[in-house]
């Protein structure tokens, strides 16, 4: 067990007797480029959703130039959870958001959080 036993890992420098919350998470080497301080005012349960998905979204939208760039429109497929904080991140980096779904099940979703135009590929109207 790693959540809430005690660790038993012996490859693991640190402290040989200290209750693991996860995945050996007593101690953790890494390079600094992947390390960031959560501030004390974000709640825990808002981090890892924002570390997760946000980076999952927002790395692409920085890589292809949607960041500090000039407003585009910017297309987000599947209207789920990550497409959420896609269209959210789009949003308010500027862009104009259109929001790509298979049906009109999530048009108000979409709409809701941000999205501009939304298009259901199964309706051709849209």
């Amino acid at each position: 067990m790693t959540y809430g036993g005690m660790r038993q890992h012996g490859q693991f420098l640190g402290n040989k007797t200290h209750q693991t919350w996860g995945g050996y998470s007593g101690s953790n080497v890494v390079h600094e480029h992947f390390v960031c301080k959560i501030p004390a005012n974000l709640p825990i349960e808002k981090a890892g959703p924002i570390l997760c998905s946000g980076v999952t979204m927002y790395d692409p939208l920085r890589h292809w130039g949607f960041v500090n760039s000039k407003p585009k429109v910017v297309g987000i497929v599947s209207v789920g959870g990550l497409g959420v904080i896609g269209i959210k991140i789009a949003k308010a980096l500027g862009h104009t958001v259109v929001a790509i779904s298979q049906s009109t099940r999530k048009k108000d979703l979409a709409l809701k959080v941000g999205a501009d135009h939304y298009v259901a590929m199964s309706d051709p109207k849209t």
